[in-house]
């Protein structure tokens, strides 16, 4: 009896393993694959590998299965929110319940999509190996110590020293970090023969990206959000990025605490990948290269996943809106009082 169900086992996985083998994604009508639609990033899997999971890059089916099981006590009905990371380290750390650090207060469970992806992976960054950032340069250094100064003492002494989501400008090109996951983490994906448009929903940014094989701009042209150009090789849509101007940030890191918000220079130089590996999921990986403050390039691996409900509702974010001017007028306010 034991030997057929061992049978029956290997038989089914086998079987899985060959569906998933012969599946093969739909094609749009100049022939490549077909990304359209509304894809969210749920992941619980952290941005960078905790301190407690140090040299593990995997977890075990079975430890899996105890995270889902803490995420239904502690993450059902309308508890505090936890992100990405504080999610994970919630669910590894096992608390009686859940209250979130955020000075803000937050927002309850009641508000985010149930729709936790989980993985074996411990770390969203898949290269290094150790699943953390690659040490800083010095002037990565000099610029992360900056940044947390200026975040510290927020002098507020014009939009310019406010930070690009504050400004409502942009969240980064490269969708990746702990604010990414689960918080506004909707994209949606629309294809022609020529173009292709990724609709985020953070501050409802609209990327446009060609795919006619043109070369990027003049370099003296730098933009926020940089240059992107695609292609196809094979089943990935491939997108190059460069011409950053060096202001905004990559993303935000989170488990570890080292470094909190991830900055780019102008040399900075971004390879996106888009791959559709089964109805319901695109897997994306993202390189990031930036030689004048990280020491290495670094990669990370996202699943992103779908549902024919998903949709992207407004996110009412734009440049001189309310939260700038409360926080300007907050800053004069704090000069009249230190007079």
């Amino acid at each position: 009896m034991r030997a057929l169900v061992i049978v029956l086992a290997l038989t089914l996985s086998t079987g899985l393993a060959l569906a998933q083998s012969r599946w093969t994604a739909p094609r749009t009508p100049d022939g490549h694959p077909d990304l359209q639609g509304v894809w969210v990033n749920n992941t619980v899997t952290p941005f960078e590998r905790p301190d407690e999971l140090s040299g593990k890059e995997l977890l075990t089916d079975g430890e899996l299965e105890t995270l889902k099981q803490r995420a239904a006590r502690l993450f059902s009905g309308s508890g505090d929110t936890a992100g990405s990371d504080q999610l994970f380290l919630t669910l590894l750390r096992n608390p009686e319940e859940h209250k979130t650090t955020s000075p803000t207060g937050d927002y309850n469970q009641f508000w985010l999509d149930d729709g936790l992806v989980f993985e074996n992976r411990t770390s969203q960054i898949i290269d290094p190996l150790n699943g953390r950032l690659p040490p800083l340069t010095a002037e990565g250094e000099r610029k992360v110590a900056a940044a947390a100064r200026a975040a510290r003492e927020h002098p507020a002494d014009g939009p310019e020293s406010l930070l690009t989501q504050e400004r409502c400008l942009t969240f980064g090109t490269a969708r990746i970090g702990w604010l990414q996951a689960r918080n506004n983490s909707f994209h949606q994906i629309v294809q022609t023969g020529n173009v292709v448009l990724i609709y985020s929903e953070l501050i409802h940014e609209a990327r446009i990206i060609p795919l006619d094989g043109r070369a990027h701009v003049d370099s003296r042209l730098r933009f926020w959000d940089g240059d992107s150009r695609g292609h196809w090789d094979g089943n990935t849509l491939i997108v190059d990025t460069t011409n950053f101007n060096g202001k905004g940030w990559i993303a935000t890191s989170g488990a570890t605490g080292r470094i909190k918000g991830i900055p780019q220079s102008e040399a900075l130089h971004v390879i996106e990948r888009f791959t559709r590996t089964d109805p319901g999921t695109i897997q994306y990986e993202v390189t990031i290269d930036d030689p004048n403050l990280y020491t290495r390039p670094w990669k990370v691996s996202i699943p992103l996943t779908r549902d024919a409900e998903y949709v992207v509702y407004e996110y009412a974010c734009h440049e001189g809106n309310q939260a700038t001017e409360n926080i300007l007028r907050g800053g004069r306010a704090n000069d009249a009082a230190a007079q």
